[in-house]
């Protein structure tokens, strides 16, 4: 008998596409938006292109389970991040060969495990408190640009040390800002293109890479005990035994803070956001925080912990509000999902923008809901990513967000100062975020406890 052929079926292509740039324009336009209509035409996927590169939309909790367990081998992330390689620096993550890469994630995830978190928590209330301490005792904040100070500040603290942040200057956060300016769409077609933002970056890298190496130095000749990322970085080695560079450190802690401050700030802001908008929902939070700490205790990592309803309704706006629109791979090899094969050489894409308001599983997917039940799909709810790849500051960004809220919604009341409808997201950029400016008035509540 002669063995049966699979009939392959075709790819479905999204409509629309013009001569030169493909999608490119309304892609650029509101990426979401974008996404989301490739679903709605095409399914679990939909092809599109940038410029001459097909990419493959694969969306629904099967097409992004795959996506997620393919090996490296097959969907390889370092050649769909080149954008990543000016930021981070030559050899560092993105620019270097599978196994080094595998070597360097896996100290970065050390850097954010256990052993470091547990003071982490304590940390980044300082740091809120610190922060807060500058407000008047009532007034207005814009606070997309708040959140974005306030979590640089907890990112560095916890990342580079509270030695390091204490002396950290304006010109750090201006650095910082530069690399974030260039990570723009155009920087995923060709990073070196001769632009204002690509030379900022550069500029920035460099001279946060003279910085970074101070402090390495500087502890290195020191014989004080840290408990923070950098000194992961610095004790580090590969499999050989050899230890990181200096270069690779600061390109390491580049990344590991762009990991938590991308994700962080924003989320923060839709957070309070959306307490204000739910009123019971705020009401239900505050209820556990006052539970939590009636007896007077700090917030600490044990703490962190018995916050249940904080981190859902923190989860429902990772949902709602995913600061990532897209991860993408490179199809290393022929990928086959069900009955189609992706060729080598496509760029297939997972979207937790899109993910996320599938209502075959998460009904009523515009509804904000904090007791929502979990998806039974292990790959539904995708905001940190799925897999071998998961984002490695998963959980310190969900950390990070429970410290500042349990800090802030003890100190102060907020209110919303325009209509809830009119605070929307920015689609511009790479990352979703919240569109500027977004108003709340705030105003001190009396201090009972001596720990908020």
């Amino acid at each position: 008998m002669t063995p049966t052929t699979v009939q392959r079926k075709p790819i479905p292509q999204v409509s629309g596409a013009k001569p030169g740039g493909g999608h490119l324009e309304e892609y650029q336009a509101n990426q979401p938006k974008f996404m989301m209509r490739c679903r709605q035409e095409c399914g679990d996927l939909a092809e599109y292109r940038l410029m001459d590169q097909p990419y493959v939309l694969m969306s629904g909790p099967d097409a992004q389970e795959a996506f997620c367990r393919a090996p490296d081998e097959v969907l390889g992330q370092a050649a769909a991040y080149t954008a990543m390689v000016p930021v981070f620096g030559k050899g560092v993550l993105f620019d270097t060969p599978l196994d080094v890469l595998k070597q360097q994630l896996r100290i970065q995830v050390d850097a954010v495990r256990y052993q470091n978190m547990k003071e982490y928590a304590t940390v980044i209330a300082n740091e809120v408190r610190d922060f807060t301490s500058q407000w008047a005792d009532s007034g207005t904040l814009e606070m997309v640009d708040e959140f974005l100070r306030l979590t640089l500040y907890t990112s560095t603290s916890c990342l580079l040390g509270v030695d390091f942040r204490r002396r950290m200057s304006a010109e750090f956060s201006r650095l910082y800002r530069d690399l974030e300016h260039a990570v723009i769409a155009i920087a995923f077609i060709d990073p070196y293109l001769p632009l204002p933002e690509f030379a900022a970056r550069d500029r920035a890298r460099a001279r946060l890479g003279e910085m970074l190496e101070e402090i390495v130095n500087q502890r290195r000749a020191s014989d004080q005990e840290y408990h923070d990322a950098l000194n992961t970085f610095m004790t580090g080695t590969y499999d050989d035994g050899r230890p990181l560079s200096p270069h690779e450190i600061t390109g390491l802690l580049i990344a590991t803070m762009f990991a938590g401050h991308h994700t962080s700030s924003g989320a923060a802001t839709w957070t309070l956001v959306e307490l204000l908008r739910h009123p019971e929902c705020l009401r239900t939070v505050r209820d556990e925080l006052q539970e939590v700490f009636k007896d007077g205790g700090a917030v600490s990592q044990h703490a962190m912990r018995a916050m249940p309803k904080l981190e859902s309704f923190i989860r429902e706006v990772l949902r709602l509000h995913p600061p990532l629109v897209t991860l993408i791979r490179v199809v290393e090899q022929d990928f086959e999902y069900k009955d189609h094969v992706i060729p080598k050489g496509y760029r297939v894409v997972m979207s937790p923008a899109v993910a996320h308001l599938i209502a075959d599983v998460f009904p009523e997917p515009w509804r904000f809901d904090m007791n929502r039940p979990e998806p039974e799909h292990l790959f539904a709810w995708i905001a940190f990513g799925g897999g071998r790849h998961k984002c490695a500051g998963n959980a310190f960004a969900i950390l990070q967000l429970k410290a500042i809220f349990a800090t802030l919604l003890r100190r102060f009341d907020f209110e919303l100062v325009d209509p809830p409808e009119s605070y929307t997201e920015d689609h511009t950029g790479m990352t979703v975020k919240p569109k500027a400016p977004m108003q709340v008035r705030y105003r001190a509540r009396p201090v009972t406890v001596p720990n908020t």
